[in-house]
C-alpha cells in the first residue's frame, strides 16, 4: 500500500475530514487532498507529525522507495533554499549604494566618490532611474528571502529569471551613466548569481 493509500486509511479510520487533519498537522487542506492523491509527500517535519498523530512510525507510513523519494525531494529543497538565501541576499546587499561611496561625482573639477544619497548630478532623473534600481533590487531580495516556501507556480518560474534581469538591468545603467565601481558591483553579483544557478 502507497503513503497516500495508508494516510487516507488511517484519517478515515480516526474520523476526521481532510480539512480537521489539516488543522492539525498545521498546513492547507489542499496540501493534505495532493498527498492523498500521491501527487507529492510531506516534510519531514509533517511526516512525524502524522506519524505522532496515528501512533505509527515513520517506517509504517512510507514504503523504502517513497522515503528514498522524499529523502531525494528534501534535498532538493534545500538546495533551492540555499540558492533563493543567497541570490535574495545580493539583492538586498545593494542597499550599500545608499550608503557607500560608489559613485563618482565631479566636484570643482575633482572627481570624488560619494554614496548614492549624496550624489547631485545635473540631470536629477539619472540619479531618480538609480533610487528607483535600487529599492527594487532590495525590494525583491526581501521578498526571495521571506517568501521561499511559497508555491504560487509563477513566482517559482520566475523569481531567479526576474533577479539576473535586475543585475543585468543595473549594469546597463550604471555603464551607461559611466558609474564604474557602481556596474562593476553589480556584474560581479550577476557573476555569482549565474555561478549559483548554473550549480542548481
Amino acid at each position: 500500500m502507497e503513503f497516500n493509500e495508508k494516510l487516507q486509511e488511517l484519517r478515515k479510520q480516526k474520523g476526521l475530514t481532510q480539512e480537521q487533519l489539516a488543522n492539525k498537522l498545521f498546513v492547507s487542506r489542499t496540501a493534505v487532498s495532493k498527498w492523498e492523491s500521491g501527487r507529492g509527500y510531506p516534510n519531514i517535519d509533517s511526516l512525524k507529525t502524522i506519524a505522532k498523530l496515528f501512533s505509527v512510525t515513520v517506517d509504517e507510513l512510507l514504503s523504502s522507495d517513497e522515503l528514498l523519494n522524499l529523502a531525494e525531494q528534501n534535498t532538493r529543497q534545500k538546495q533551492r533554499n540555499l540558492c533563493d538565501n543567497a541570490l535574495g541576499l545580493l539583492d538586498c546587499i545593494v542597499s550599500l549604494f545608499l550608503f557607500l561611496p560608489f559613485f563618482a561625482q565631479n566636484q570643482n573639477g575633482n572627481i570624488a566618490a560619494v554614496s548614492l544619497l549624496n550624489l547631485t548630478l545635473s540631470a536629477c532623473y539619472i540619479k531618480i532611474i538609480y533610487l528607483c534600481f535600487v529599492t527594487i533590487t532590495v525590494i525583491f531580495g526581501v521578498l526571495t528571502l521571506s517568501l521561499q516556501n511559497v508555491s504560487l507556480s509563477f513566482w517559482v518560474k520566475h523569481k531567479t529569471k526576474f533577479s539576473l534581469i535586475l543585475s543585468i538591468f543595473g549594469v546597463a545603467i550604471f555603464i551607461i551613466g559611466q558609474q564604474v565601481y557602481a556596474a562593476i558591483f553589480i556584474f560581479a553579483f550577476l557573476i555569482i548569481k549565474s555561478l549559483l544557478l548554473l550549480k542548481k
